[in-house]
């Protein structure tokens, strides 16, 4: 299927085979047509489907450019709100539309003088909340409303924001809620923000002939000289390492530029303008190694990534599917590996028994051990006569093993 056969305006198609892209994914090609015809939608996918696109395209051909505030997108982190905008000014490039692109941490003002001017508002639900009640906002021609990672936005704690700003559009605007599980508070925005929504789904997992998965069973003192191996043994193009704390990503990065990696980290602590740069710089390629705690792993659109390594995991099984998914994508293949210690055993079980995942245990391999500095960044500011190990792990479990 081509993107023509979707119907969509000659504008949109021209734009998006500029962009190398021809052919809709397969939630684009489900959600689109319902989406065009003005019906509420329910989009459950996997991350890295082509959701932007989804939504992004019919939206643009249902709205008028100059005649107001007119669509909504609300997203989880401000990073996910800049990358949904740079996506749709590339779709309406032979187009006429304005955004605003909304989120905390930087000046107001500018944001009021954008939103005065705007066709179509991207925003985290925090900081369009705030201008809602400081009136600096108007939502009042919203014609379609756009929850994107709705079951993130959920549980990092933006019910109450996100049914407050609902409130404030009309009726009988269009709602697209796009999220990979269903929760008891979806199903409440749904019964109340939607009208009779159509729900179409598309596989939530990368297909298991592309992404190759395995887990190393290893004790706490060895795992960064076993990560150290494992990059140097794979010589990925582009990876990811996840960790479920923001002061392990400050370690492990502090440690591996010490042995000499081009590496670069991403969290909640940074910046705004650090972290934007920092995904700039990982998706043009011009850093190999990302080190990440999980505002990372939902709703970023980084393409070509090889390899995802899992530091440690989330007591949340689902991360584990978020994690995976960033590598595998448009058809590429790509590695998973995940470091188990005797902590993660548990959370590891919950994953192989609610995902069908195939992962793989390999067997013990011979590396080198290094010295780990474990001080957190407050002591690294204090001397210190010697490097620590990575932990003081006492006495042993048996090693995973998948039942």
């Amino acid at each position: 299927m081509k993107f023509e056969q979707l119907g969509l305006r000659p504008e949109l198609v021209r734009a998006l085979q500029e962009m190398g892209i021809t052919e809709p994914t397969d939630i684009q090609g489900k959600a689109i047509p319902p989406i065009k015809e003005g019906k509420d939608v329910i989009v459950i996918s996997k991350t890295g489907s082509g959701k932007t696109a989804a939504f992004g395209l019919p939206m643009l051909e249902s709205i008028t450019p100059h005649k107001g505030l007119q669509g909504i997108i609300l997203a989880p982190t401000r990073e996910l709100a800049v990358q949904i905008s740079q996506e749709l000014q590339k779709f309406a490039k032979f187009l006429h539309f304005r955004f605003a692109t909304i989120y905390g941490g930087v000046s107001l003002i500018p944001q009021v003088k954008e939103m005065e001017r705007a066709d179509i508002l991207v925003g985290t639900p925090g900081r369009v909340l705030d201008h809602l009640k400081r009136r600096n906002l108007d939502l009042t021609k919203i014609r379609c409303a756009v929850l994107d990672e709705a079951d993130k936005m959920v549980e990092m704690g933006f019910i109450e924001d996100i049914t407050e700003i609902l409130q404030s559009t009309p009726e009988y605007r269009q709602m697209v809620l796009l999220g990979a599980t269903i929760s008891t508070e979806i199903e409440h925005l749904q019964g109340h923000f939607m009208h009779d929504p159509v729900t179409v789904e598309a596989e939530r997992q990368v297909k298991e002939e592309y992404l190759q998965q395995y887990y190393y069973n290893t004790e706490r003192h060895e795992k960064f000289s076993l990560l150290v191996h494992l990059l140097k043994k794979e010589k990925p193009e582009r990876a990811i390492i996840f960790c479920s704390a923001r002061h392990t990503v400050e370690l492990i990065t502090r440690n591996l530029r010490r042995y000499g990696f081009g590496i670069e980290m991403i969290h909640g602590k940074l910046s705004q303008n650090r972290r934007l740069q920092v995904i700039d710089a990982f998706h043009k390629g011009k850093i190999p190694i990302l080190v990440a705690s999980a505002v990372a792993a939902r709703g970023l659109h980084i393409e070509k990534v090889t390899h995802i390594i899992n530091y440690d995991l989330s007591q949340d099984p689902q991360e584990y599917i978020h994690r995976v998914g960033r590598t595998a994508r448009a058809g590429e293949s790509g590695k998973a590996f995940t470091l188990l210690e005797r902590r993660d055993y548990d959370v590891f079980d919950a994953i192989l028994r609610r995902y069908r995942v195939k992962v793989e245990e390999m067997p013990p391999e011979n590396f080198q051990r290094l010295q780990f500095d474990a001080r957190r960044e407050e002591e690294h500011r204090r001397p210190q006569s010697h490097f620590r190990s990575s932990g003081n792990f006492q006495g042993r479990r048996a090693p995973f093993r998948r039942h």
